[in-house]
């Protein structure tokens, strides 16, 4: 039985410090600083000043295996999601070949078991080869071996809304969520940022917010309709965020996400025209991030998910036009939303467990991720030191390309251990 004493950690960065025993893959018992006797057996983690949080979630992750093994791997890329204060993650089924078939997304759920570090769960397309046409073979990846919960074509939206509806009709039989990248084709055809003043002045064609806004709309109506879950993908709008609480206030079983990129960066960043600020949906203006930011904290957005996208450095390093959008995110996620929510005073710890842990565990419907921090619980932890502060250096990150946004940035709160179900997994900034 694998035994570890957690010293001096304070629960949701709440009360006064306690000692946490993990045993057996549980927490075993919790109590007053100094008051627990672990077996002499037991590793001691000195915790001291750190905040002990439920091992994050990410419901939006790019994995790129199978097909693009060069920029991310699995193994790598559950690297990064382990440094990062993650103990599950959604792999989404932009692969070559596309997980539209249980034969992918077992594979995908094998390659991380394999691997170890966080549970991998794998996303399934909607659509076949995400091509927007007919429906992917739903019920067999739901019934498979992957037990597939969530089904996205992000990356591309499932534009045809009869086709739409199908899916979240389907869905309702299957129990199982239909996430939306909520971008209207016929309204960013070539666009490249933000639609604005910047992006007029500067040269770039416009994104404009309605694309998304239309979708997100039409989408909810859908579902109501349906009586289906919906999940919409990187939210980046004023407007979205108007939708989504219009929808809730319906009783429309809706939930959305935001990026840490949206969370902090904007199109200030295109004066640059460097691609390392490329993403789709675009980096917007300041009144949208204030939006979001405050949504979140009220609960119209529900979760935080990172959009970890990796590219290979000519798929970056080179004119605006030519680069893929997207961007790194798993290692710099909880810093950023230290930095956002909780230095400006929106969320505090347990907050930030909420939209990065517990939320989205219920969302993918995890029993075992996102739990309470109490006896009998899965010891599915993070731990953080929010007083610290780090640099980031994209080459020194755990992914295999490094095109982050942030580098050179110094940012709030250090993971320094996460655990999945008791076994430490990262410590100090090392895979453990």
């Amino acid at each position: 039985m694998t035994e570890l004493l957690i010293t001096g950690a304070r629960p949701y960065g709440e009360g006064d410090p306690v000692d946490v025993l993990v045993a057996d893959g549980v927490i075993a018992e919790i109590g007053e600083r100094g008051a627990l006797r672990a077996p002499s057996s037991a590793e001691v983690l000195d915790a001291a000043g750190q905040v002990l949080l439920p091992g994050l979630v990410d419901l939006h992750t790019h994995l790129r295996e199978p097909g693009r093994e060069d920029t991310e791997t699995i193994e790598s890329g559950s690297r990064a999601a382990a440094l990062g204060g993650y103990t599950a993650v959604f792999a989404m089924a932009n692969t070559d070949p596309v997980a539209d078939n249980a034969l992918v997304t077992g594979h995908v759920l094998r390659r991380g078991r394999e691997a170890g570090l966080v549970d991998v769960h794998p996303v399934g397309a909607v659509t076949v080869g995400l091509a927007g046409e007919r429906l992917a073979e739903m019920g067999t990846m739901a019934t498979g071996e992957a037990g597939v919960r969530i089904f996205s074509d992000d990356g591309k939206c499932v534009a045809d809304p009869l086709l739409m509806r199908r899916a979240l009709e389907y869905s309702t039989s299957l129990g199982v969520v239909i996430a939306q990248h909520a971008e209207e084709p016929r309204l960013t055809g070539g666009a490249q940022a933000h639609e604005g003043e910047r992006a007029s002045r500067l040269g770039y064609v416009g994104w404009p917010a309605s694309a998304e806004e239309s979708i997100v709309a039409r989408d909810c109506v859908l579902a109501r309709h349906a009586g289906a879950r919906l999940h919409v993908c990187h939210v980046s709008t004023t407007g979205t965020v108007d939708v989504l609480s219009w929808a809730k206030g319906l009783g429309v079983d809706v939930s959305a996400e935001v990026t840490p990129h949206h969370l902090l960066l904007t199109d200030e960043r295109l004066e640059t025209y460097d691609p390392v600020n490329k993403v789709n949906p675009p980096l917007r203006a300041e009144p949208d991030i204030e939006r979001l930011r405050q949504a979140l904290a009220d609960g119209v957005l529900d979760c935080v998910a990172t959009d970890h996208a990796p590219h290979a450095e000519q798929d970056k390093s080179c004119e605006w036009d030519a680069a893929r959008p997207g961007m790194l995110g798993l290692q710099t996620a909880l810093s950023i939303v230290a930095d956002t929510m909780v230095r400006t005073g929106l969320l505090d710890w347990r907050g930030v467990a909420r939209v990065m842990s517990e939320r989205p565990a219920e969302i993918a419907g995890l029993s075992d991720q996102g739990r309470p921090l109490a006896e009998g619980e899965p010891a599915n932890l993070v731990l953080v030191d929010p007083d610290a502060e780090w640099t980031v250096r994209g080459a020194e990150l755990a992914s295999i390309a490094g095109n982050t946004p942030y580098d050179g940035m110094r940012l709030p709160a250090v993971v320094t251990a996460t655990l999945l179900r008791g076994r430490l997994t990262a410590r100090e900034g090392k895979i453990d």
